[in-house]
Protein backbone atom coordinates (compact mmCIF):
# COMPACT_ATOMS: atom_id res chain seq x y z
CA UNK A 1 0.00 0.00 0.00
CA UNK A 2 1.24 3.33 -0.84
CA UNK A 3 2.47 5.63 1.91
CA UNK A 4 -0.12 8.23 1.13
CA UNK A 5 -2.99 6.01 2.17
CA UNK A 6 -1.59 5.62 5.59
CA UNK A 7 -3.20 7.98 8.28
CA UNK A 8 -1.40 9.66 10.92
CA UNK A 9 -2.35 9.33 14.16
CA UNK A 10 -1.48 9.75 17.89
CA UNK A 11 -1.99 7.67 20.76
CA UNK A 12 -3.67 8.60 23.67
CA UNK A 13 -4.01 5.97 26.00
CA UNK A 14 -7.45 5.28 26.21
CA UNK A 15 -8.06 5.95 22.42
CA UNK A 16 -6.29 7.13 19.08
CA UNK A 17 -6.52 10.60 17.53
CA UNK A 18 -6.16 10.57 13.60
CA UNK A 19 -4.39 13.87 11.80
CA UNK A 20 -6.83 15.88 10.62
CA UNK A 21 -7.33 15.01 6.78
CA UNK A 22 -9.63 13.99 4.26
CA UNK A 23 -7.93 10.43 4.18
CA UNK A 24 -8.68 9.90 8.29
CA UNK A 25 -12.26 11.17 7.95
CA UNK A 26 -13.42 8.66 5.28
CA UNK A 27 -11.99 5.60 7.63
CA UNK A 28 -15.54 7.16 9.17
CA UNK A 29 -17.44 8.10 6.39
CA UNK A 30 -16.80 5.33 4.20
CA UNK A 31 -15.86 2.42 6.77
CA UNK A 32 -17.23 3.46 9.88
CA UNK A 33 -14.51 3.29 12.42
CA UNK A 34 -14.18 6.05 14.82
CA UNK A 35 -16.11 8.93 15.75
CA UNK A 36 -15.37 12.30 14.12
CA UNK A 37 -14.40 15.51 16.99
CA UNK A 38 -15.15 19.10 16.58
CA UNK A 39 -11.60 19.77 14.98
CA UNK A 40 -12.45 17.36 12.01
CA UNK A 41 -9.67 14.66 13.43
CA UNK A 42 -11.15 11.36 14.28
CA UNK A 43 -11.24 9.80 17.41
CA UNK A 44 -10.47 5.98 17.33
CA UNK A 45 -11.04 3.17 19.64
CA UNK A 46 -7.69 1.11 21.00
CA UNK A 47 -9.64 -2.32 19.02
CA UNK A 48 -10.25 -0.13 15.73
CA UNK A 49 -6.68 1.35 15.98
CA UNK A 50 -5.12 -2.29 16.25
CA UNK A 51 -7.39 -3.56 13.15
CA UNK A 52 -6.36 -0.44 10.97
CA UNK A 53 -2.80 -1.12 11.90
CA UNK A 54 -2.54 -4.53 10.94
CA UNK A 55 -4.39 -3.30 7.81
CA UNK A 56 -1.33 -0.86 7.01
CA UNK A 57 -4.04 1.88 7.22
CA UNK A 58 -2.55 3.21 10.57
CA UNK A 59 0.63 5.03 11.81
CA UNK A 60 0.61 5.82 15.76
CA UNK A 61 3.37 7.83 17.22
CA UNK A 62 3.42 8.99 21.03
CA UNK A 63 5.75 11.32 22.63
CA UNK A 64 7.82 13.21 20.33
CA UNK A 65 6.84 11.60 17.03
CA UNK A 66 8.33 7.81 18.51
CA UNK A 67 6.12 5.11 15.97
CA UNK A 68 4.16 2.86 18.02
CA UNK A 69 4.86 -0.80 17.11
CA UNK A 70 2.40 -3.38 16.44
CA UNK A 71 3.38 -5.65 19.56
CA UNK A 72 4.22 -2.21 21.68
CA UNK A 73 0.70 -1.02 20.83
CA UNK A 74 -1.47 -4.61 22.03
CA UNK A 75 0.73 -4.35 25.23
CA UNK A 76 -0.55 -0.76 26.31
CA UNK A 77 -3.62 -2.16 25.10
CA UNK A 78 -3.78 -4.64 27.07
CA UNK A 79 -2.68 -3.04 29.97
CA UNK A 80 -5.70 -0.31 29.59
CA UNK A 81 -8.74 -2.59 28.67
CA UNK A 82 -9.67 -5.81 30.69
CA UNK A 83 -10.17 -8.93 28.14
CA UNK A 84 -8.70 -6.33 25.24
CA UNK A 85 -7.42 -9.70 23.49
CA UNK A 86 -10.00 -11.29 23.42
CA UNK A 87 -12.47 -8.59 22.18
CA UNK A 88 -9.86 -7.96 19.54
CA UNK A 89 -10.26 -11.14 18.38
CA UNK A 90 -13.99 -11.20 17.86
CA UNK A 91 -13.55 -7.69 16.61
CA UNK A 92 -11.41 -8.42 13.82
CA UNK A 93 -13.12 -11.49 12.57
CA UNK A 94 -16.74 -9.79 12.45
CA UNK A 95 -14.81 -6.73 10.25
CA UNK A 96 -13.24 -9.18 8.10
CA UNK A 97 -17.05 -10.28 7.55
CA UNK A 98 -17.68 -7.30 6.23
CA UNK A 99 -19.96 -6.81 9.04
CA UNK A 100 -20.20 -2.80 10.71
CA UNK A 101 -19.02 -3.34 14.43
CA UNK A 102 -19.59 -0.57 17.16
CA UNK A 103 -19.28 -0.52 20.75
CA UNK A 104 -22.66 -0.91 22.63
CA UNK A 105 -22.30 0.32 26.70
CA UNK A 106 -25.51 2.27 26.63
CA UNK A 107 -26.70 -1.54 25.70
CA UNK A 108 -24.73 -2.98 28.51
CA UNK A 109 -22.62 -5.59 25.91
CA UNK A 110 -19.14 -5.26 24.02
CA UNK A 111 -20.15 -4.72 20.63
CA UNK A 112 -22.97 -4.15 18.41
CA UNK A 113 -23.31 -5.21 15.32
CA UNK A 114 -24.82 -3.71 12.20
CA UNK A 115 -25.46 -6.40 9.14
CA UNK A 116 -23.35 -6.13 5.56
CA UNK A 117 -23.85 -2.97 4.18
CA UNK A 118 -25.37 -1.02 6.68
CA UNK A 119 -23.84 2.17 8.17
CA UNK A 120 -25.09 3.21 11.63
CA UNK A 121 -27.64 5.17 11.88
CA UNK A 122 -29.22 4.51 8.29
CA UNK A 123 -30.76 1.06 11.14
CA UNK A 124 -30.57 -0.50 13.94
CA UNK A 125 -27.68 -2.99 14.85
CA UNK A 126 -28.89 -6.46 14.26
CA UNK A 127 -26.68 -7.99 17.28
CA UNK A 128 -25.58 -7.07 20.48
CA UNK A 129 -22.43 -9.38 21.16
CA UNK A 130 -20.16 -10.52 24.03
CA UNK A 131 -16.74 -12.09 23.31
CA UNK A 132 -15.51 -14.94 25.86
CA UNK A 133 -12.68 -17.13 26.26
CA UNK A 134 -13.06 -20.89 25.36
CA UNK A 135 -11.90 -21.04 29.36
CA UNK A 136 -14.04 -18.64 30.82
CA UNK A 137 -16.22 -19.75 33.34
CA UNK A 138 -20.21 -18.17 33.16
CA UNK A 139 -23.05 -18.89 35.61
CA UNK A 140 -26.55 -19.10 34.19
CA UNK A 141 -27.42 -15.50 35.88
CA UNK A 142 -24.83 -13.95 33.41
CA UNK A 143 -26.28 -15.75 30.58
CA UNK A 144 -29.44 -14.69 31.78
CA UNK A 145 -28.95 -11.44 31.75
CA UNK A 146 -27.14 -10.81 28.05
CA UNK A 147 -30.11 -12.36 27.05
CA UNK A 148 -32.42 -9.86 28.40
CA UNK A 149 -30.26 -6.82 27.80
CA UNK A 150 -30.25 -7.75 24.01
CA UNK A 151 -34.35 -8.96 24.10
CA UNK A 152 -34.82 -5.86 25.54
CA UNK A 153 -33.09 -3.82 23.15
CA UNK A 154 -34.61 -5.66 20.40
CA UNK A 155 -31.77 -7.16 18.72
CA UNK A 156 -30.14 -10.30 18.75
CA UNK A 157 -27.53 -11.84 21.40
CA UNK A 158 -24.44 -13.32 20.05
CA UNK A 159 -21.62 -15.08 21.89
CA UNK A 160 -18.43 -14.82 20.40
CA UNK A 161 -16.12 -17.62 21.96
CA UNK A 162 -12.51 -17.54 21.52
CA UNK A 163 -10.09 -20.30 21.56
CA UNK A 164 -6.07 -20.41 22.23
CA UNK A 165 -5.66 -19.62 18.66
CA UNK A 166 -7.55 -16.29 18.30
CA UNK A 167 -10.56 -18.17 16.17
CA UNK A 168 -14.20 -17.68 16.98
CA UNK A 169 -17.21 -19.71 17.11
CA UNK A 170 -20.30 -17.96 17.40
CA UNK A 171 -23.45 -18.42 19.05
CA UNK A 172 -26.57 -16.73 18.54
CA UNK A 173 -28.93 -16.81 21.40
CA UNK A 174 -32.61 -15.98 21.23
CA UNK A 175 -35.95 -16.40 23.23
CA UNK A 176 -38.80 -18.45 22.26
CA UNK A 177 -42.10 -19.61 23.41
CA UNK A 178 -43.10 -23.47 23.51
Amino acid sequence: MPKKDIVNSIYAKERVITENSDLARELKNQSSFGTILDDNTVELSLIEALYLIEKGRLSVKEGKNKEVTKDSFIKKAIKREANFWTRYCVFRDMRNRGYVVKTALKFGADFRVYDRGVKPGEDHARWIVYPVRETEGHTWYEFAAKNRVAHSTKKRLLIGVVDDEGDVTYYEIKWTRP
